[in-house]
């Protein structure tokens, strides 16, 4: 498959096709981070392309063809630099449990020499989950008659895995961290300290922050905090649209990359990814397969320079000195 569309600027490429196809043409060692949901295997289906994952006929061979997608991550990443997967455990089936899907993502990236080094839990409201899934066990009413048949409101997982070797281009927050993305607020006495130059022991502002990223729970993600997407739905669309929270893009972009740098997306869906990366000082390669996903991640990123958050961002904020 060819490229069938593309936009590119000096902040994102944007692609239409197949991202085996389109990132088997990158070199080797050129993306400084990258961060994506893979199709939810079992789960979900996003359109009827044959080369879509979400495709595949088992379990087994959505694996099978995932496998290919990791091995050219690996190959592109910079030595010692990290790439981000977004993904939860996977229903198997009414009253037929839950199956591992971050355990059996864990094990093929460590396959291809991508450390696993973290997961983050995003947790998510119960009533929310139910309202939205209208999932039998997780109904007041279920408890009441057979709590043995009661599910949970699984959280969402982030995890992380860095390629061997060893980092050429050190990640650096000379000033700390200097913007907080979730819905907890900076304590106001700690205001006074954002930008802090002197003592990092002095550094409270970021300090702070730092204590909110680096717990293993983001229990304040913002659900709602996410682009646009109703438009992508086509006429006859049954499928799946659930774009990534911004607050966990900026997370992962402030946190694991520079200003400056190239994050990848090979399942770009609406753009999510792409436009917290540009928002956040970087720049970004996105891929997607399905056509109206495209065509809305391109409305999106578009809009980067006109929406209410980049016209109230203070780049110099996230640029190093």
């Amino acid at each position: 498959m060819k490229v069938m569309d593309q936009v590119i600027t000096d902040q994102y490429a944007l692609y239409h096709g197949d991202c085996v196809d389109v990132i088997s043409e990158l070199p080797d060692d050129s993306i400084h981070f990258s961060i994506y949901s893979p199709p939810f295997c079992g789960m979900y289906h996003y359109s009827s392309s044959e080369r879509d994952m979400s495709n595949c006929t088992s379990y087994r061979e959505f694996f099978e063809h995932y496998e290919f997608l990791v091995d050219l991550i690996s190959r592109v990443t910079m030595p010692g630099r990290i790439t981000a997967v977004h993904c939860m455990d996977i229903p198997r089936g009414t009253d037929k449990g839950l199956r591992d899907f971050p355990g059996d993502i864990i094990r093929l990236h460590e396959k291809f020499g991508l450390r696993y080094i973290a997961r983050y839990h995003v947790w998510k409201e119960p009533l929310g989950v139910r309202n939205r899934t209208m999932a039998k066990g997780l109904a007041h009413r279920q408890l009441i008659d057979d709590s043995t048949l009661c599910d949970v409101a699984s959280a969402d997982y982030l995890l992380m895995f860095r390629k061997r070797g060893k980092n050429p281009i050190p990640v650096k927050h000379p000033k700390g961290l200097m913007r907080y993305a979730g819905e907890r607020k900076v304590p106001s006495d700690l205001w006074k300290y954002r930008g802090h130059k002197g003592k990092q022991r002095d550094n409270k502002f970021s300090q702070w922050i730092w204590r909110q990223y680096a717990s293993a729970f983001w229990d304040d993600v913002r659900i709602d905090r996410v682009l646009p997407y109703k438009k992508a739905r086509d006429v006859d669309d049954e499928k799946h649209v659930h774009p990534l929270q911004l607050d966990v893009i900026e997370r992962a972009v402030i946190l694991r990359s520079n200003p400056g740098e190239t994050v990848l997306t090979p399942f770009m869906g609406v753009g999510s990814e792409v436009y917290g990366s540009v928002l956040n000082g970087r720049k970004a390669i996105g891929v997607e397969l399905k056509k109206s996903y495209f065509k809305q991640a391109v409305r999106n990123c578009k809009s980067i320079e006109e929406s209410d958050e980049a016209m109230n961002f203070n780049w110099g904020d996230h640029i190093d000195e």
